[in-house]
């Protein structure tokens, strides 16, 4: 009777042992989780911005979605973002329209961008069609179609292709 009770002593030893290990290399496992090197430059950029009221304004619209003619929360598109923050921020009016807004700027070269200059697309191909605002590095600030209202990479292919023009503000 006693060599039973050693034996079982020694099998749920051994279960013991065999669980223990299989515990510890289920909790050693680690989930690789890649960086998000764009999520990294937006924040990056969003630091950088001179202007808190910018900043601020810019955290306040993140994220409301696109809305052909939406000029509010509820919804807004690309050039009634850019008038409001234009607006807002530094006090300029613009155009309703994108196309119009384009004809209202001082041209400048992409270099030469500063925060707060408006940056024009053609996405149709013939005439300006949509419009951020520069904020530094290379990003702008944009109600996105599909996204709503975001900051991107101007170095994204899809920009690169489509972008046609940057400037700042008449006064």
């Amino acid at each position: 009777m006693n060599q039973n009770i050693h034996k079982h002593f020694r099998i749920s030893y051994y279960l013991l042992i065999v669980l223990a290990i299989f515990i510890s290399s289920c909790s050693s496992r680690r989930v690789a989780v890649r960086p998000n090197p764009h999520a990294a430059g937006v924040a990056d950029a969003m630091s950088h911005l001179r202007s808190k009221k910018l900043y601020s304004f810019i955290t306040d619209w993140t994220g409301v979605r696109y809305r052909l003619g939406g000029l509010d929360k509820s919804g807004i598109d690309c050039s009634g973002f850019a008038l409001l923050l234009q607006r807002d921020i530094y006090g300029n009016t613009l155009p309703r329209r994108s196309k119009d807004q384009a004809e209202s700027i001082k041209e400048k070269k992409f270099a030469e961008l500063k925060e707060g200059d408006l940056v024009f697309f053609s996405f149709g191909g013939r005439e300006v069609d949509h419009v951020g605002v520069y904020l530094n590095d290379n990003y702008f600030v944009h109600a996105s179609t599909t996204k709503g209202v975001i900051v991107d990479d101007l170095r994204i292919a899809a920009y690169q292709k489509t972008l046609v023009k940057a400037g700042s503000v008449k006064n």
